[in-house]
């Protein structure tokens, strides 16, 4: 498997790369992903969460008690609950959530895949959201795989990401350019 060479010479890279060739091995690619996934649910819907794995006056042994209990809670796999345990004793969780997008990014270029962020000012429906997979993916010539999320100050339109390429439609950007040119006249 190749990787970019940002993802290789990234610490979050290279935990994200060990946790994958293990769960490879294993045959547990998609419980671990799906393991990812829950955790980084948690740490989003849980403040307390996020600003604990940030602390470093928590030591190495309290912060694997409180990740033994956070995946126990969240029923993680067992390779994912001794991943943690290496995160909380090399203090590393500050770092967990870049190695969560780390090893998405690693697990969908295997599967050939490209993840694609879309921004739209309302919700987008199960069709739009099909349309517009269908669409990036003759233009990307390769699976698309959508995370939608909603931000009202766009207006209208869409803001699609497809790594490091942005499309941007949105009402927004469209008043700003058009305020910008009309400053300019």
């Amino acid at each position: 498997m190749e990787l970019s060479a940002g993802i290789q010479a990234s610490l979050a890279g290279r935990y994200a790369s060990a946790l994958f060739d293990l769960a490879s091995e294993a045959g547990t690619v998609t419980a671990v992903e799906s393991d990812l996934d829950r955790i980084e649910a948690a740490l989003r819907e849980s403040g307390d969460l996020a600003a604990l794995i940030h602390n470093p006056r928590i030591g190495r042994g309290q912060m694997g008690n409180v990740m033994t209990g956070v995946a126990e809670h969240l029923g993680v796999s067992d390779l994912t609950r001794n991943f943690l345990g290496v995160l909380a004793e090399n203090r590393r969780m500050g770092d967990l959530p870049a190695m969560i997008r780390a090893f998405h990014q690693i697990a969908a270029a295997q599967r050939g895949e490209v993840q694609a962020e879309v921004a739209s000012a309302h919700a987008l429906t199960d069709q739009q959201l099909a349309d517009l997979e269908t669409k990036l993916r003759v233009r990307e010539g390769r699976t698309v795989k959508l995370k939608s999320r909603v931000d009202p100050d766009l207006l209208g339109g869409l803001v699609v990401t497809i790594g490091s390429k942005r499309i941007d439609s949105s009402i927004r950007t469209r008043l700003n350019t058009l305020a910008q040119a009309m400053k300019s006249a």
